[in-house]
This record gives structure tokens, C-alpha cells and sequence, in this order.
């Protein structure tokens, strides 16, 4: 989390809104005294922090909003057993 003054983040909003876009939190101060503090909105509309652990621990990355090119027509990966899709139904009836 970046911490920031009120004057300095008049000064650079954009470059913390930035830092926000991409997931990250900006605490701001008055004096050294927290005032306020900007989210991403997913956050801000409750969002349980999960995937921000993840991102932490480095086990997932946030999306860049876009996907690479080519990515509809790239082959799909063989499973002829179906071992993906049983798994799956799997967790489902075990409730995870």
C-alpha cells in the first residue's frame, strides 16, 4: 500500500490513480494522520480480498484487461478421458 499527502497526491493524481488501476491501495494523509484511503472499485464493491492474497504470493497475476492475440483460435489441449471435466464435477458435488 502507498501512503501519500494530500498536497503531493493533488500534485501526481494521475500517477496514483495508476498505482490503483492496477491494484494496489493509496492511503492518504493530512498531517501524518490517515484521512482516506483509494481501491479498486472490485475492492470497494466488497470484494473479499482472495485474489489479492493470490497476487501477493505470487500464485496469480491481475488481468491486464485484454486478451493476447490469437487466443480464440490456439488449440485446445487433448483430454480424451474427460479427467478435467470429472474433476470438476467432483469438486462441484463436494461443495468447494
Amino acid at each position: 500500500m502507498k501512503t501519500v499527502s494530500i498536497s503531493r497526491l493533488k500534485a501526481s493524481l494521475s500517477a496514483y490513480l495508476e498505482h490503483v488501476s492496477a491494484g494496489e491501495e493509496v492511503l492518504v494523509t493530512d498531517r501524518g494522520r490517515p484521512v482516506a484511503r483509494i481501491v479498486p472499485p472490485s475492492r470497494a464493491d466488497g470484494w473479499d480480498g482472495h485474489l489479492d492474497n493470490l497476487v501477493r504470493r505470487g500464485l496469480a497475476r491481475p488481468g491486464q484487461g485484454k486478451l493476447p492475440a490469437g487466443f480464440w483460435t490456439r488449440n485446445r489441449v487433448k483430454d480424451p478421458a474427460a479427467t478435467a471435466r470429472k474433476a470438476l464435477s467432483e469438486e462441484r458435488e463436494e461443495g468447494r
